[in-house]
């Protein structure tokens, strides 16, 4: 192991992830840079400035080019006299605990083989090729031969290797060139179209290829992708893809979507009669309103989520629920659901629409036909809507508290379903003694001991057992005899003792069973 010399520290630069400048609230974002395959003048690369309120500091990486990495492990052999395979390997060690990112550079041994030997770096190559050689649109034979390029792209970036190579093709103007392609794609080959969205799906896969792709007008290109494409389920399926890939962990790329008015388009997709076929819409709406950039001090996302809302996204939502289990989306759409459902209006509205119905119905049905997966979403939802105080009544009026307990027995080996169980409960019977009281009689007080002495090390559902034993007995003092009759104590200390996230919650749960000492 060695030190880099310091004559190759002029080979790093800072990631291209951007810096972002705080000037005042605002911040200024950097011009995009121009690329090989593209004129500087070409649409694709016509944007609208954006700014982002309230950006925290940037996260910089040191960085390194593979003809700088190539010459590292050159010096090694020439210089030191290491073999081949220990140069290579002497070289990532050594620039790895100097800080170097070294994701998206070919590690070859020299002698071997070359980076030309690379089976992605020779797709990428031909696709410039072929690229730089047409104008405004491919001939059939350029079409033919570029299907069996994407679908290499798409094996090599989707398979068990498929984030290094991901990062490979980044780092070597993937990214850029797959858009450029995707531009004189618009209104050519549907087939290859689809395959390049594909492409690009994989592609953007962290901060710096996100931001290649937005800084080089990718959002813009891709909505009009959607428009022109919008009977075309698979040209979308494909698109909302990249729109949630792209946007994942990038806050910039959230607003550049809402720029172009993107709810907009979700909604007259949602609101056609048959829209199973493209699960990746309900993706893009969960991670358009997620706040996921750790880059930002306040998210806008849930501004967002009531746009969303306001022109009828939660509205169209609901009724995916009410097709129940026979819809393959009824998972996507109760997630998306969730990001919309962000305040007491939004979760009011789902129940005006009927989405409490729905959904009881659907937690009903899972456990009757045994899908844990959907019962575990539906109740998560649940528990997100159960937050406004005029939809808990709506829950109890329509049997949700004895439903909730049917559907824990019968996933009782499950402990992800009867966490989520508890947690409606929870919230059912906060500051409610006549919702706890409910909760006792349908046997929510059995369901928190059975499924703490059942999944001793299941640290999250022993601190939502707390919870909902605290909410049960909080104001009900009747029910703080029944519980520690049986035993509920003793299983609160044991969560307390063997979780550190329990601790808190196991005090509570102590304190307002009446323990003076709780605080042991």
């Amino acid at each position: 192991m060695r030190t880099v010399p310091k004559s190759y520290y002029k080979h790093f630069s800072n990631s291209e992830q951007i810096d972002f400048q705080k000037q005042s609230s605002l911040i200024t974002l950097p011009q995009p840079r121009a690329h090989p395959f593209v004129p500087k003048d070409h649409p694709f690369f016509v944007r609208t400035d954006l700014t982002v309120h309230e950006m925290g500091p940037p996260n910089t990486v040191r960085t390194i080019s593979q003809e700088a990495f190539d010459e590292v492990v050159k010096e090694n052999m020439e210089d030191l006299g290491m073999e081949p395979t220990e140069a290579l390997q002497d070289a990532i060690q050594t620039l790895s605990l100097q800080g170097v990112d070294l994701s998206g550079i070919v590690k070859c041994v020299p002698g071997e083989s070359s980076l030309k030997d690379n089976p992605l770096i020779q797709s990428l190559e031909r696709l410039k090729q072929l690229d730089l050689n047409s104008k405004d649109k491919f001939s059939d034979e350029d079409l033919n031969e570029m299907m069996g390029l994407f679908d290499k792209l798409i094996e090599l970036c989707g398979g068990n290797e498929g984030s290094v190579n991901a990062a490979v093709a980044t780092k070597n103007g993937g990214v850029e060139l797959v858009c450029s392609i995707c531009y004189k794609m618009r209104c050519g080959s549907k087939r290859v179209l689809d395959s390049c969205l594909k492409t690009m799906a994989l592609l953007v896969h962290d901060v710096q290829s996100t931001e290649t792709f937005r800084t080089g007008g990718g959002p813009k290109l891709l909505v009009n992708i959607l428009i022109d494409g919008n009977e075309d389920p698979e040209i979308l399926n494909s698109g909302f893809a990249v729109v949630a890939a792209s946007a994942t962990g990038n806050e910039v790329v959230k607003e550049s979507y809402m720029e172009l008015k993107i709810d907009e388009l979700i909604l007259e997709i949602l609101s056609r009669q048959r829209n199973d076929s493209i699960q990746s819409l309900y993706d893009a709406i969960r991670v358009l309103l997620t706040p996921d950039d750790d880059r930002v001090v306040a998210s806008q996302v849930y501004g967002y989520a009531g746009r969303f809302a306001k022109i009828g996204i939660a509205r169209a939502l609901v009724h995916s629920l009410h097709a129940g289990l026979s819809s393959p989306s009824l998972i996507s759409a109760s997630i998306a659901l969730k990001a919309v459902a962000v305040n007491d209006e939004i979760c009011k509205s789902v129940a005006e629409n009927g989405g409490i119905d729905a959904l009881l119905r659907c937690i009903d049905d899972s456990g009757l036909q045994g899908n844990k997966t959907v019962a575990r979403i539906c109740c998560s939802l649940l528990s997100k809507l159960a937050g406004s105080d005029s939809n808990k009544s709506a829950i109890i009026e329509n049997g949700g508290m004895d439903k909730l307990i049917v559907v824990s027995a019968r996933f009782s080996d499950d402990a992800s379903v009867l966490q989520e169980v508890m947690s409606i409960i929870t919230v059912l019977s906060l500051r409610s003694p006549e919702n706890a009281a409910r909760a006792m009689e349908a046997g929510s007080g059995d369901l928190a001991i059975q499924a703490m002495l059942k999944f001793p090390n299941a640290q999250q559902l022993q601190r939502s057992s707390c919870f909902m034993i605290r909410n049960l007995v909080a104001r009900n003092p009747e029910n703080r005899k029944l519980l520690l009759s049986n035993g509920v104590e003793k299983l609160i200390r044991q969560a307390k003792e063997n979780h550190e996230i329990c601790k808190d919650a196991a005090t509570d749960a102590l304190r307002d069973l009446g323990l003076d000492d709780y605080n042991k």
